[in-house]
């Protein structure tokens, strides 16, 4: 059966089985925050051939990793998520299981995170597109943003960077190594194909934060490189930074299979990862790796420099000035 033969009515009536039954139906979705919260809104789209292809990603994936996308942006805000809606473009010959499957990825990502889909727009169109708009809310203290790193500030990553990358290499060149075992491969991939959106990591961070009575909160997701992370995270709050390369967790997968330059590469430039990057006073900071675990890293140090420096204390590769054109960028990649 294919979406022409249903068409639109048809379609959203297989979709409205995802949604809460008093929610969707009106013109648009009323959604009750609290009094002293403030409402956060983020949107990402994932199109065919660009984001997500047959040959890397299943329907099912295609959703939890849209899903997925938009989730830790919130987290990156600090933000509790409320629902999101769906932009759904897809061509008339799209077999109707797909679309299924896409809301089913969706879903068993969202349940986790107790959030719904709360209404959306499907259209006619040449290729697929799935754009996704989040929202959330967070107490307006406790509102994460990139232009918040003070000198001193020590700079945490909550896990370890360069799996998904380094999955999509595997799903893009299967023959490409046979130096991985099986359980390496298929974790690797899982990375790129189910990243996990970090919301876990803020009961943690607020608690600390509390401690330590901590003002100011900076930081982003690390969606597109780590390395674009600590550079945007540099420019919008007008600081530099020190990272020392041996302190950035990679996926135990590495070590027998790349150098320790490839690992660093697609650590910094692979993308995709959904990690937090956080800028914290320093003892607040190590405090909240080792209640994080899995990974987190104290990874540097923000200064007042103009420039972002790559440091090696173990002088196996050299320092380098990190900079934003040698990871992914739209319209240039």
């Amino acid at each position: 059966m294919k979406v022409k033969e249903i068409g639109e009515q048809g379609l959203l009536k297989i979709l409205k089985r995802f949604c809460p039954s008093d929610i969707i139906g009106d013109d648009g979705a009323v959604l009750a925050t609290a009094a002293d919260k403030s409402l956060v809104v983020t949107t990402d789209v994932l199109i065919d051939n660009v984001h997500f292809s047959e040959t890397t990603t299943s329907p099912s994936d295609v959703g939890w990793r849209a899903a997925a996308v938009n989730l830790s942006d919130l987290a990156a805000m600090g933000a509790s998520p409320i629902g999101i809606t769906v932009g759904l473009a897809l061509p008339g010959e799209t077999p109707v299981n797909w679309v299924e499957n896409l809301y089913q990825g969706m879903t068993e990502c969202l349940q986790r995170y107790n959030t719904k889909i709360v209404g959306g727009d499907i259209v006619r169109s040449p290729i697929i597109s799935v754009a996704i708009t989040a929202f959330g809310e967070v107490a307006p203290e406790r509102v994460i943003g990139r232009n918040k790193a003070k000198l001193g500030n020590a700079i945490v990553v909550t896990g370890c960077h360069g799996a998904s990358g380094a999955g999509l290499e595997l799903l893009l060149n299967p023959d490409s190594t046979t130096s991985l075992g099986k359980n390496y491969r298929e974790a690797l991939i899982k990375a790129h194909q189910r990243p996990k959106p970090r919301l876990d990591v803020l009961p943690i961070l607020w608690e600390i934060v509390d401690s330590y009575s901590v003002v100011d909160i900076c930081g982003m997701d690390t969606s597109d490189g780590l390395a674009d992370a600590i550079l945007q995270v540099c420019q919008s709050s007008k600081v530099g930074a020190v990272i020392e390369a041996t302190e950035i967790s990679v996926h135990q997968a590495f070590e027998n299979w790349l150098t320790q330059e490839q690992a660093l590469k697609y650590a910094l430039y692979g993308g995709e990862d959904f990690e937090l990057l956080l800028c914290l006073p320093e003892k607040a900071a190590h405090e909240l790796v080792e209640k994080l675990g899995n990974n987190a890293a104290v990874i540097g140090t923000i200064t007042d420099r103009d420039k972002v420096l790559l440091r090696d204390k173990n002088e196996k590769i050299p320092d380098q000035v990190l900079n934003l054109n040698r990871g992914f960028q739209h319209f240039t990649t």
